[in-house]
Formats: structure tokens, sequence, C-alpha cells
């Protein structure tokens, strides 16, 4: 067992080849890789997006490697594994002599035999009962904030560091993109209604009465989305008695980096915009699932909230679906109805509300205001 800093470390090598929200839990763990090990080179091994991403970003990560696409890895849509490809990359890997490597993917079913053809000379990761094992392994168990997950997994090679909050820097080119599809010079919320899990989606009329709320108080609402959910956007568009503005599907990750860093607020379900957010100080309302409460949530609370709802039996046909792991597929359930209807508008409102009188950008709003909001939502 080791849990103190090595020696003769030159270069690092972290696998987190996943989405958005993914990428921002890490990035605690990887600022106290770089304050532990300065003089290291620290490589990511990612998707393609960290590669634009992260290119003339500072930050703590010097480098950044596309992994190919893998069978439980790395999934592309009609794509499959080119075992050539895949060889080549694994040469190429090993010809970099990493001293160390940390699996920060998951469980390591798919992810442990992976990192250990890298070739490294100490692997580190996160371990299930029936993964790999590695040199250095941390029981992997659901039910762990994220962040404080992978700061544990760098503290066993001695990393630490006060900085527990992500940060992610904004650059000129954020600003360029978004300058180009949107106005960002006066004041503006951003409501953005979707999630990848359906279940984890606030209704689409909650997230309409509360931008409603605050297009009459002044604000601009812009409402963003990826291009698969449109309808939805749609749909909060459709339910507003308010103008809004839709930019789902027209921004980058790049762009949503600028837009989020100049909004006011932003109102989200528990998804990559809500955590890109907390990485960049931007004040932000975050409606949670419960179960995904304990996993997700952020860890401070001066300009982030996570509104918590309570419900684990599925609204449909009362199952438990908190069990073991959230959403899991289930013998007998498998209803995509939202979970987080227990979040009400006016709980929204009411923090979001607070959040902005301490940041300064409303001053006159009464909480009486809120009684205007139909009880029902």
């Amino acid at each position: 067992m080791v849990n103190r800093k090595l020696v003769n470390v030159k270069k690092i090598a972290v696998l987190r080849a996943n989405g958005l929200g993914d990428f921002i839990f890490i990035l605690p763990a990887l600022t106290a890789l770089r304050e532990t090990y300065p003089e290291s080179e620290i490589v990511y091994l990612g998707r393609p997006w960290h590669r634009l991403f992260l290119a003339g970003r500072p930050g703590v990560i010097d480098r950044t490697v596309v992994v190919p696409v893998s069978d439980g890895l790395r999934q592309e849509p009609g794509r499959h594994e080119d075992q050539r490809e895949t060889d080549a990359f694994f040469q190429k890997m090993q010809a970099e002599s990493f001293d160390l490597a940390f699996q920060l993917h998951g469980g390591g079913r798919q992810s442990n035999p992976f990192i250990h053809k890298l070739g490294a000379s100490l692997t580190v990761g996160l371990r299930t009962p029936d993964a790999a094992a590695l040199d250095i392994n941390v029981p992997y168990v659901y039910y762990q904030n994220e962040y404080m997950r992978y700061l544990e997994v760098v503290s066993r090679v001695g990393a630490t560091s006060s900085q527990t909050r992500p940060v992610v820097s904004l650059t000129d080119k954020d600003a360029r993109e978004i300058k180009e599809v949107a106005d960002i010079s006066s004041r503006f919320i951003v409501v953005h209604p979707g999630a990848s899990d359906p279940r984890r989606r606030w209704p689409a009329d909650r997230f309409a009465a509360v931008a409603d709320f605050f297009a009459k108080r002044g604000f601009r609402v812009v409402i963003t989305g990826i291009e698969d959910e449109m309808d939805v956007v749609r749909e909060v568009q459709t339910r507003m008695t308010e103008p809004s503005e839709n930019l789902a599907g027209k921004l980058t990750i790049r762009a949503m980096t600028g837009l989020l860093s100049a909004a006011a607020l932003l109102i989200s379900n528990d998804t990559g915009p809500y955590h890109l957010a907390y990485a960049l100080d931007t004040p932000a309302v975050g409606v949670f699932w419960c179960a995904n409460l304990i996993n997700s949530a952020p860890l401070h609370r001066r300009r982030h909230r996570a509104l918590a709802s309570w419900t684990i039996n599925c609204p449909m046909c009362g199952m438990n679906c908190a069990e073991e792991f959230p959403f899991e597929p289930k013998i007998g359930c498998d209803h995509l109805t939202s979970f987080t209807k227990g979040v009400k508008v006016a709980e929204v409102a009411l923090t979001a509300i607070e959040l902005l009188k301490a940041d300064r950008t409303v001053k006159e709003t009464r909480v009486e205001d809120t009684l205007l909001i139909p009880p029902a939502l």
C-alpha cells in the first residue's frame, strides 16, 4: 500500500474517456496530481471532444491523446473496434514509458485491462470485485461523491490539494464561438431542460414556469440543449408565455463554456452543463433525483445549489428504483418518466433569487411573487 509521494515520476497517464460532467468530476484530482508532481507531464486519455476542448486551454493537463473506439470503454454509434487501430494505439502508448497510469473511468471491468496494456511502471485506480487488479486498488462503491472518489484514488500516491472545486478556464476561443451565435451583452439566464436519461429530467412545464418567472423580471431567457433534446426545448418554449431564445443544437462545448461564463444564472437538470457551470463558478440551480445527489452534487453551496426530489418509486408502476444502482434496468419497470417532480417551481425560483441577490444581479424581487406560480408546479 502506497500513500506517499513517489519519486522520479516523469510522465502520468489518466484514463477518463466519457462525457462532459464525468470530465468535470475528476478535475480536483488532476489538480492534486499537478500540485504534488509539478514536474511531471500529465497525459489525458480521452475522446475527440476532450482534445478539441482542451487545446490551448490553461489547466493542469499537458497533453490529450484520443483512445480508439473500444467495446465497453469508448463506444461510438455505428463504429466498431478496429483491432489494428487498437494495437497501434497500445504500441504507441507503451513507447511513452509512463511512470504512473490512473484508471478513473469506472469499476474497471473493461478499463483495468486497458490500463494494463499501457505498460506503465505503476497502475492505480478503481476496482469492483469482478475486475482485474491493478498495482494499487481503490474499491469502487457506487454511492460515493464523484469528486471525493477520484481525490481518494490519487491520494494513494500522496497527491493532495486544498482545491476541491473543479476549475475550467475561459479562453478567447470560447468567447469568440459564443459571440458568433448569440448576444451575451445583456443580462440573461440559461435554462437547460435536457438530460441523457429522461427520468432525470424536470418536467417541461416546470422549466417553462420558472423561465417565465424570470423573463417577467427583465431577464432574457436562453434555452440550450443538444440536438437530441430539441423536442424538450421546443416543449418548454411552447409552454412559456414570455419570449425566449432557442440555442438547442447550435452550441459547441466551447460556445457553451462562453455562454455559461457570461450568464447571470443557470437552471438545469443534473447534467453536463450544470457541472460545467460549477467549474466556471457561474451561479447555478440544479434539479436532482435524490440518489444522483449522493454522487454528483457539487461540494460547495455559495453559488451552486442542488435541489432534491425524494421520489424513489416509479410514478407509473410503484417499483423501487433506488435499490442497488439507480435507474439500472429492472425486471418489471422500464418507464422513462420523470422522477424529479418532487422539486417545485417555487423552490427553484426562491433558490435562484437567493443566488442572484448574492451576486447583486437582482435587487427587488419579493418572495411573495413566487406565490403566483401554480401550486401544482
